[in-house]
């Protein structure tokens, strides 16, 4: 974090040709509101000198015994031929050795104290995956972030628990909107109550995600590291982004209902469900988590602390289930023995869909997703500048990858290489594991619910993106190197829309004549 901070101070200074230290006044600027108590770490991380040694200097990176020297830049030069870092780090000066005593209990952003309260409402949300501002306690909100409705539907009620998105209508929803899909009252022209009238026997289904970091849609604006766009307008995003996680699941492949500004455009399950059949408005879970693995998000207590769905007062719901890429990343040297096994999937995978089966209402779905072949990434952006290197062009993808896996924090070590055999046997076990999905999907037979499989598409939506005039490095979001983009995430839903209609329509259920009516009611009521 610090070299790349580091980074964009430099090149800002550079940029604008001002001094670092007007640089980091001009990034002060850009940062909103409460946020800006960052600057006092800012004011004493710039230094002229190269971003590797500044913050080895502070203290902030650093070289643990037995183990190589972590740097995103090459070494400062001493002479013609001499690599010069050390020299360098010991000629920083006694300024700095001050200044790295400085930040004793302030190595974290959440030590600052205006940031310290959110900080703990974020830890909360990601240790919970709940709501923060949840006053009845039904899992639903009316707060965007903070695992909100940007991550669920929104409630209507919150000060009652029996109200909330994807029930059952109370009573057909006579007197009041006890599923907050906006449909409620009696139609005075004959007395039947519009919920009666257009959703019953619609087929009404919620839409559940559990996935990883790619369902939360991870998202870093490139903005935020390219000092050619960068202006005040480039952090007006911040307070959002970070107390979500920086995921952005109100634009996702699966939950998405909100018309993206993170570039593209959003097409979701969840939009197309809701086209299919209006009654089924706000009904969405995003349960995803960065980080998370198949072996994981497969506990009980995962779920039954997230999952909110009752099996005799709601709907029932389309459950994807999809961790593309968690079960064979880690950040660790020796990867491959920390990747999950066949064995492991096989057994956490039915320990899931068991308490699936104790939860989801008669009638549901579940999908079961494969894991991504993830050699795309490195033979799609290796030799590409990623966005810290474009005003200089000496900074690679495969130097961000290198050096994350330096620091033993790569996304995934065994993908993110330049070793090929590497690259090649991660791919292997994640064709591995979804097999074993397969199977399942094949074999196993559930109360409450029909199971079903499907690839990730990646070789799809390579196509059909380069059917549109597209480059395959825009299918990647640019920052990470390593997540779907916008774009990716928009053409998988209409891959896997098209796929569902052709093999599994059931899964979708039909199309409620009644759309237009509803649509036409709202337009006349003001929204209500």
């Amino acid at each position: 974090g610090c070299v790349l901070v580091v980074s964009v101070i430099e090149q800002l200074a550079q940029w604008h040709n001002s001094t670092v230290k007007a640089a980091v006044e001009r990034l002060c600027n850009y940062i909103p509101g409460k946020y800006q108590v960052m600057c006092y770490m800012l004011r004493y991380i710039a230094r002229e000198m190269n971003a590797d040694v500044v913050c080895h200097s502070l203290k902030l990176c650093k070289q643990d015994p037995g183990q190589p020297l972590c740097h995103l830049y090459p070494p400062p030069k001493r002479e013609k031929h001499s690599p010069g870092f050390f020299y360098a780090l010991a000629h920083a000066g006694p300024k700095h050795q001050i200044i790295s005593k400085s930040f004793m209990g302030f190595s974290s952003i959440c030590a600052f104290p205006l940031l310290a309260n959110l900080c703990e409402k974020i830890k909360y949300v990601m240790r919970n995956k709940l709501p923060f501002e949840d006053f009845d306690g039904d899992k639903f909100s009316t707060f965007p972030t903070l695992r909100g409705y940007h991550w669920r539907g929104r409630d209507c009620n919150d000060k009652n628990t029996a109200v909330y998105p994807g029930r059952r209508p109370d009573n057909w929803d006579v007197k009041s909107d006890s599923n907050c899909n906006g449909i409620w009252g009696v139609d005075p022209k004959d007395g039947i109550p519009y919920e009666e009238k257009f959703c019953k026997g619609a087929d009404s289904q919620g839409v559940v995600l559990l996935g990883d970091s790619a369902g939360a849609h991870f998202h870093i604006p490139p903005e935020w590291m390219t000092v050619m766009q960068m202006s005040a307008k480039s952090f007006a995003n911040l307070p959002v982004a970070f107390s979500d996680e920086l995921d952005w699941p109100q634009f996702s492949e699966i939950t998405g209902f909100l018309n993206s500004t993170i570039g593209g455009w959003t097409d979701s399950l969840y939009l197309r469900l809701r086209k299919r059949n209006r009654c089924n408005h706000r009904d969405l879970q995003n349960i995803s988590q960065n980080g998370i693995a198949y072996i994981h998000i497969n506990s009980t207590a995962y779920l039954s602390f997230s999952l909110a769905r009752n099996q005799l007062l709601d709907n029932p719901a389309i459950v994807i289930y999809a961790t593309i890429g968690n079960d064979v990343c880690n950040g660790n040297r020796d990867t491959l023995a920390h990747m999950t096994t066949p064995k492991e999937m096989l057994s956490n995978v039915m320990q899931a869909l068991r308490y699936l089966d104790s939860r989801l209402p008669n009638g549901s779905h579940v999908i079961l997703t494969g894991l991504v072949d993830g050699r795309f990434l490195w033979d799609t952006l290796h030799d590409r500048y990623h966005p810290l290197g474009q005003l200089n062009r000496d900074v690679t993808y495969s130097q961000i990858y290198s050096f994350l896996d330096c620091l033993q924090v790569s996304p995934c070590s065994g993908w993110l290489t330049p070793n090929e055999t590497l690259r090649n046997l991660t791919s292997e076990r994640a064709l591995q594991l979804s097999n074993v999905l397969k199977e399942i999907a094949r074999s196993e037979k559930f109360a409450n619910f029909d199971i079903f499989y499907m690839d990730f598409p990646l070789r799809q939506t390579a196509e059909e993106w380069r059917k549109m005039g597209g480059e395959p490095w825009q299918l990647i979001e640019p920052v990470d190197g390593f997540h779907p983009s916008q774009i990716a995430a928009a053409l998988g839903t209409s891959i896997t829309w098209q796929k569902a209609l052709h093999e599994w329509p059931q899964v979708l259920g039909k199309e409620n004549p009644f759309n237009d009516q509803i649509e036409a009611i709202f337009k006349d009521q003001g929204g209500h």
